[in-house]
């Protein structure tokens, strides 16, 4: 389910690790950082009651440059430009939201925020965890804890400022036109013990010696945990995989084509409590173990009655944005100040997807 956060007004960069953030980062001293030193920091954008500087953009762009990087992935040179100017764009509106923020948007905006960030605690095991994902992206839980609280006050904004509502009516025949989007496939819960395989730093492969010795301990690892020791145990004290280790390996259910094939094929091969063989990944080495077997279902209407109400809401909000940021944007006398960081395009983003898929 998408929030408003998918309409274009927060940052979040990546499912797992909500990325960029609004303010300067604790990322290590920079070329760039040193120049601001000598020359001052340049503002870039303004508008009544708030300031972006340059160094806020390359924080931005730092943060989610490392959310890329820890899934292998990064942005082409020639997206550059194209990619500060979006950067800006999200500084500009959550900015522009907050400075309307009344008393009871905050303090929605902090009880919200603060059950996101329990839950994302909760998803990836401890603080210490999460501290451990974010770093890459060179930013610490508290600074995410913050981004969140303000991310959610900017949604109560908008939905205090574009109120909606969706009746029951109006989800049920979303339903009931809409039959292939609440069909659930067949999930399995398992558990997993992984030993690595890539240089955790470059994701490289490992030399070879040293794959070997991986190869050695998982099969010793398997021997253990078919003869009866606690799997979960195992995985909390061995298992290489930082975001299941501290829940015993274990990962949310998961349909077909959510894993990597050669993971998945096994997964969906075991039988109830069966521990796999060793499985070779791009990833390493792994031995997963069934713990449930989930039948593909249809989700009723009651279960999914206010995600389609709160999808609904959003795709109606949606249709008003381009207006709404308009509109903020002549009263807040949004001004950027680079030439090259003007966008050619609406200030708003094209239209996102209603969420109200429930296979997802």
């Amino acid at each position: 389910m998408k929030s408003l956060l998918s309409l274009g007004v927060g940052l979040l960069a990546v499912a797992l690790l909500p990325g960029v953030s609004a303010q300067p980062t604790s990322a290590p001293a920079s070329a760039t950082e040193r120049i601001n030193q000598l020359f001052g920091d340049e503002v870039i954008a303004r508008g009544q009651g708030f300031e972006i500087k340059r160094s806020q953009l390359e924080a931005a762009e730092l943060n989610f440059k490392g959310a890329l990087a820890t899934r292998g992935q990064s942005v082409p040179p020639a997206e550059k430009a194209r990619l500060e100017q979006q950067l800006l764009r999200q500084l500009i509106r959550l900015q522009v939201l907050l400075t309307r923020a009344t008393a009871a948007d905050k303090a929605q905006g902090k009880e919200a925020g603060d059950k996101r960030f329990e839950a994302l605690l909760e998803r990836v095991g401890s603080e210490t965890t999460l501290a451990r994902q974010l770093k890459p992206t060179g930013i610490t839980p508290d600074e995410l804890h913050t981004q969140m609280i303000e991310e959610a006050t900017a949604e109560a904004v908008v939905e205090r400022e574009i109120p909606v509502t969706i009746t029951d009516e109006e989800a049920r025949k979303f339903y009931d036109e809409n039959p292939a989007r609440f069909e659930e496939p067949e999930r399995v819960r398992v558990s997993h013990i992984l030993l690595s395989t890539q240089d955790p730093a470059t994701r490289k492969p490992l030399p070879e010696a040293q794959q070997e010795n991986k190869r050695r301990q998982i099969e010793d690892l398997l021997k253990r945990a078919r003869a009866g020791e606690d799997f979960a145990k195992l995985a909390e004290d061995y298992s290489e995989d930082s975001g299941s280790r501290e829940r015993g390996g274990e990962y949310p259910p998961f349909a077909r084509g959510q894993m990597v094939p050669e993971f998945e094929a096994v997964a969906f091969a075991l039988g109830e409590n069966q521990i796999s063989d060793v499985v070779t990944t791009a990833f390493g080495f792994h031995i997963i173990k069934l713990h449930e077997r989930l039948p593909a279902r249809v989700v009723p209407f009651d279960t999914a009655r206010e995600r389609i109400r709160e999808g609904l809401r959003q795709q109606a909000v949606q249709k008003q944005l381009p207006d709404y940021f308009g509109k903020l944007y002549k009263e807040a006398n949004v001004k950027v100040l680079d030439e090259k960081l003007k966008p050619a395009e609406s200030p708003v983003a094209p239209e996102a997807s209603t969420g109200t898929d429930e296979k997802r």
